[in-house]
């Protein structure tokens, strides 16, 4: 990447946490994805239980290895050979981890954070339930505002997704979204925290490379 590309992104970072700070977010800036590894790390206690919904930012981290290996139970609902029902009780069981780890689908220069799920448990738990969270988000994640982040997650996000779960779902093959009715959208439930949850320990960590979709 450029010196100019990573001077526009750092300057997009900076007006963001500001923003989100006013918002009543804590939030920290690192440079690499190793940085953002070390301060979660640092910020979980290792008797934690840890909820890490759908999100491809964490796990590019490595960072469900990192808990586990240092003890942390770990609650996700990404293992194979789940049944339906299994499926749904370990949904549940994030909602109530002691921490909550996960990313944002955009984060808005005048801080507000925009998520869209299809089952609606990963914004669930953002907004009430764990009593911390912990967000890390890459600059790519940054936008302009909610429209540009509604739209970011219709033209770029779901599409990504839908396809890499090869999803029945026509822009899991177009790469378009048509705003569709089909049984498999994943695009379903959409929330905007405009300011920090008020019963709720909310951690914002800003990552100055690209982390998932």
């Amino acid at each position: 990447m450029n010196e100019a590309r990573l001077w526009l992104e750092r300057q997009q970072i900076e007006k963001a946490a500001q923003a989100l700070r006013k918002h009543g977010f804590n939030v920290t800036i690192v440079n690499t994805n190793e940085e953002a590894k070390s301060v979660v790390l640092e910020m979980i206690p290792t008797s934690a239980r840890v909820g890490i919904p759908g999100t491809m930012t964490i796990r590019e981290l490595g960072l469900l290895g990192a808990l586990e290996s240092r003890g942390n139970p770990v609650i996700e609902h990404w293992v194979p050979g789940l049944t339906n029902e299994q499926d749904v009780a370990v949904r549940v069981q994030e909602l109530t981890a002691d921490v909550l780890l996960t990313s944002s689908n955009a984060v808005t220069l005048d801080g507000c954070l925009v998520n869209t799920d299809g089952c609606g448990n990963r914004v669930a738990a953002m907004i009430f339930g764990p009593r911390r969270v912990i967000v890390v988000a890459g600059a790519n994640k940054i936008v302009k505002d909610v429209p540009a982040a509604v739209s970011r997650i219709k033209n770029v996000v779901a599409p990504m997704n839908a396809h890499r779960l090869s999803s029945k779902v026509p822009c899991a093959t177009s790469g378009i979204c048509v705003d569709c009715d089909a049984p498999a959208r994943i695009c379903n439930v959409t929330t905007i925290l405009e300011r920090r949850p008020s019963r709720t320990q909310f951690d914002i960590i800003l990552v100055a490379e690209h982390l998932g979709f």
